[in-house]
């Protein structure tokens, strides 16, 4: 990056800092703190997560833009999240700067009281569905009443759960829920131990791609976006790295656009799937998006907030109006630069 994009990438960060909206606690009204002196950026540490869910993620990690740009004054970190709770249990604990949900669980997180902002919209994914084993005598939502059913609570196929059981008036006390790990879910799906599963890409598409199990039941409507959320902390205090981050963030998305088979071949390299997998699931990933957190994602989120103070996950429906009021901070991906990064 040139030293006029550097000034260009401070002013423009300055100008977001002015503008998050209200609800943060740190660095609150505060425009972006001037580096060091002698430094190019406000931070020298930089971590963020990677995620078989999140393509783009994988992209920016495996072409190494984050790196580039940054040189020898940021150390660059990347955390593997094996979903979206443990996404958001990193940035509760300042594990990481900037994480990859749902973003129903970046709504969860934020109603209770996790102080989190949603920066961008990586990509509007089919991601979930309610599989049971091949042959298995449950053929629909109502014939999972009584059943063992594997979801991951906190994280998008669990609230996709909620929402498939609310389309014949069952309720979560209706089936015998095991919370159990994307991962394990899946293992747990094909060992028996459960009757039904509500899985995540790429590991469902994996499991009806080996024959072990099939959907029974898919709803794209059911699905939140995928949310890319950083801590307020981090924003008041590093709105340049936080800048910087989106920006490769739209790059990749050019890219995986541009290069669908290689974003696949990424993609099953990380998970360690078979190509055909990979490819089934960007297939059912939605890329060509406005990243721009807005009325689109309030407007799913409206309808999945009810559900959390329904099943017990927040307590009133105020948190969630308040969540829902303070969540998104659209200013970083509406001054999306991708052309900003090195190497452009």
């Amino acid at each position: 990056m040139t030293t006029r994009s550097r000034l260009t990438l401070l002013t423009a960060t300055a100008a977001a800092a002015a503008m998050v909206m209200t609800g943060c606690v740190a660095g609150e009204g505060q425009t972006a703190p001037e580096p060091a002196e002698g430094a190019e950026w406000s931070a020298t540490e930089l971590t963020l997560d990677f995620a078989t869910y999140n393509p783009l993620s994988l992209i920016i990690k495996e072409q190494g833009w984050l790196e580039d740009e940054l040189g020898d004054e940021v150390t660059v970190s990347w955390v593997q999240s094996a979903g979206s709770n443990k996404a958001n249990e990193a940035l509760r604990a300042g594990a990481i700067d900037v994480g990859s949900t749902a973003g129903s669980a970046a709504l969860l997180a934020r109603s209770n009281g996790s102080p989190i902002k949603t920066i961008d919209v990586y990509t509007q994914p089919n991601w979930a569905s309610i599989l049971v084993p091949t042959g298995s005598d449950i053929d629909s939502i109502d014939d999972l009443a009584g059943r063992t059913v594997a979801a991951t609570k906190g994280t998008d196929p669990y609230f996709f759960l909620l929402q498939a059981l609310a389309t014949e008036g069952l309720a979560l006390e209706d089936v015998q829920l095991q919370n159990l790990q994307h991962a394990d879910g899946k293992t747990a799906l094909e060992t028996g131990a459960v009757e039904a599963w509500s899985g995540l890409d790429p590991l469902l598409s994996t499991s009806v791609y080996n024959g072990s199990a099939e959907i029974i039941y898919d709803n794209v409507d059911f699905n939140s976006y995928g949310f890319l959320n950083a801590t307020e902390s981090f924003l008041a205090e590093s709105p340049d790295l936080a800048q910087l981050v989106v920006n490769a963030y739209e790059k990749a998305r050019a890219w995986a656009l541009e290069n669908p088979e290689e974003t696949a071949a990424i993609l099953a390299e990380v998970a360690g799937i078979e190509v055909p997998i990979a490819e089934a699931t960007i297939e059912r990933t939605v890329i060509d998006i406005d990243p721009v957190p807005g009325q689109t994602q309030r407007d799913v989120l409206e309808i999945i907030g009810p559900i959390f103070v329904e099943s017990g996950d927040v307590t009133s429906q105020e948190q969630i109006d308040t969540a829902l009021e303070t969540l998104f901070d659209d200013t970083y991906a509406a001054a999306a630069d991708p052309d900003a990064l090195a190497g452009e």
